[in-house]
């Protein structure tokens, strides 16, 4: 971006949910809140005019514990973190008719632009509880969120006098905020009178931008009219606006794309299925494609890019972190892995649609590699607490490393920390979703510019990247099917053949391909899916 272009660069706000920028800075939970972290750390190095607004969850998202039974069992701890800076700013929030105040902290503690921080856990609140736990159990309590995030964070904007151009939602949990900027153009002023709801609905649109991200239909929240009136959350809204903004059940995403001058989606074919998915919506913003991109200095190893850009030899470097990990399994678990074997990764949240056990589907394929150590997989996850799919999903890997006690890992409590061993020491990075599903994927592209090699559906980002057998791999083409059996039983074919005939050949038998697809696999991705670019391209197409 051209130097006389940076200072007429608008203000930006942005808002989110959770926001990963320290392993033990717990108020994130997956990734949308590490795309977050390294957005705020990416606007801290290339100097855009951003500040970030967020919570400060006591618990945050809480830990993932594996029982004696295999089965994963939720445990929470109170947090405090002395690198936060008291604002001495306090904003107040009406929520089920009661005042909340919201204490404002900030922090630039770990190379990022500004955060500011909502807490309610003071004791002159009765309703202390609502920074709790990040994204709560219930659902007057992820209301309750979503209104200090968003009413309390347009608040906060004003208290600390930061004016803003641009409030970027990041996810539908901050459209309240739009709400309370309707009630700002609606007020009335000393001498002049408020606008009408039109006219302040076409003022306040002009100064939202949305992100969407889940293009799965039940991660989309939504909630009974009635409860958001009983909460408080429409503020002057009537049921009737509120029911032609986001419909009779209310659907935050589908009112964050109405409320806002224009949306993006996060990958290219992530862009063309937003837009089918959401073409019923009547006066929607437009749905353009900026796909993420993630922060070198947190997630790749510097000496990887160095041999890249020089052309020596990756193997040592790589070799390096790939002994790192295997410490790191060794001191988690006390299985040993062998660094001198094929280690293929796979950390992801907990979801059916990832299909995390998909390469466990014919025992007479895997097991013979994963009994011969041929090939190794370490996975991590983790589901949310009240999701009991997920959690078997968990358990069912989880026996799989019973089974295959010394070349099957599983991590618990996944976190930055293990996200970051993993995509720098594996070998393989593998991802099946079934297509279209998976918005993005930014793990994968940390392991690419680690010189990890991508074994891939086309889906997300890798589509934009991959280059089959050159910088890594593609499991089949892009193959969707509506139902899913069909579409599993064609993934895993590919999966196998791909595996089989193409990863381990090249990984036991052509070492000096494999270390020039580790080349590739860095300089094709290390500036394309940078986090430099995903801003520069909000700048020039969102912002």
């Amino acid at each position: 971006m051209a130097k006389n272009k940076k200072a007429h660069l608008p203000k930006v706000a942005y808002f989110c949910m959770e926001y990963g920028l320290q392993s033990d800075f717990k108020i994130y939970a997956g990734g949308l809140g590490i795309l977050a972290g390294d957005y705020l750390k990416g606007a801290k190095d290339h100097k855009r005019p951003i500040v970030g607004i967020g919570i400060k969850w006591k618990q945050g998202y809480g830990d993932q514990v594996i029982g004696e039974d295999g089965r994963p069992y939720d445990a929470y701890h109170n947090y405090e973190y002395d690198f936060l800076e008291d604002t001495g700013v306090a904003v107040d929030v009406e929520i089920r008719g009661r005042n909340v105040k919201c204490k404002v902290w900030k922090t630039e503690a770990h190379g990022n632009a500004p955060l500011y921080l909502l807490d309610t856990d003071l004791p002159e609140n009765a309703d202390n509880w609502i920074t709790g736990q990040l994204y709560g159990w219930f659902g007057e309590e992820r209301i309750a969120q979503e209104m200090v995030l968003g009413i309390g964070g347009v608040r906060a904007l004003r208290a600390l006098g930061i004016k803003v151009d641009t409030y970027h939602f990041n996810e539908g949990h901050a459209l309240f905020a739009g709400f309370e900027l309707l009630r700002e153009a609606q007020k009335k002023r000393k001498g002049k009178k408020g606008l009408g709801y039109k006219e302040a609905f076409k003022k306040v649109r002009e100064k939202i931008v949305f992100t969407t991200h889940t293009p799965v239909v039940q991660g989309n929240e939504s909630h009974p009219v009635d409860r958001l009136l009983y909460m408080g959350a429409n503020l002057h809204l009537t049921r009737k606006q509120l029911e032609k903004l986001g419909g009779k059940y209310f659907n935050m995403t589908v009112a964050a794309l109405r409320l806002s001058r224009k949306s993006n989606a996060v990958a290219q074919l992530h862009g063309a299925t937003a837009n089918q998915m959401w073409k019923h919506v009547e006066k929607r913003s437009e749905i353009v494609a900026i796909t993420n991109g993630v922060h070198r200095p947190t997630w790749v190893d510097g000496k990887m890019l160095r041999a890249a850009a020089a052309g020596k030899n990756p193997w040592k470097p790589h070799m390096a972190n790939k002994r790192k990990l295997v410490r790191f399994i060794k001191n988690k678990t006390g299985t040993e892995l062998d660094a001198k074997k094929l280690i293929i990764g796979f950390a992801r949240r907990a979801v059916a649609y990832k299909r995390a056990g998909l390469i466990f589907s014919n025992p007479r394929i895997i097991g013979p590699l994963l009994k011969s150590r041929k090939v190794q997989i370490v996975f991590s996850g983790k589901s949310h607490p009240l999701d009991d799919l997920g959690k078997k999903l968990v358990a069912e890997v989880v026996a799989m490393s019973k089974k295959y006690p010394r070349s099957v890992v599983f991590l618990e409590n996944y976190d930055m920390e293990i996200g970051a061993a993993m995509t720098r020491g594996v070998d393989v990075w593998l991802n099946n979703p079934i297509r279209p599903k998976e918005a993005s994927g930014t793990s994968g592209m940390k392991a690419a510019m680690n010189g990890v090699l991508n074994l891939s559906v086309l889906d997300g980002w890798w589509p934009e990247a991959c280059i089959h057998g050159v910088n890594g791999w593609q499991i089949g083409d892009a193959f969707e099917h509506d139902d899913p059996a069909v579409q599993t039983e064609h993934d895993l074919r590919a999966l196998y053949k791909v595996l089989t005939t193409e990863v381990v050949p090249t990984y036991y038998g052509n070492r000096k391909k494999w270390k020039k697809m580790m080349l590739a696999s860095i300089r094709s991705t290390q500036e394309k899916f940078s986090v430099k670019r995903m801003l520069d391209e909000y700048y020039e197409l969102l912002y």
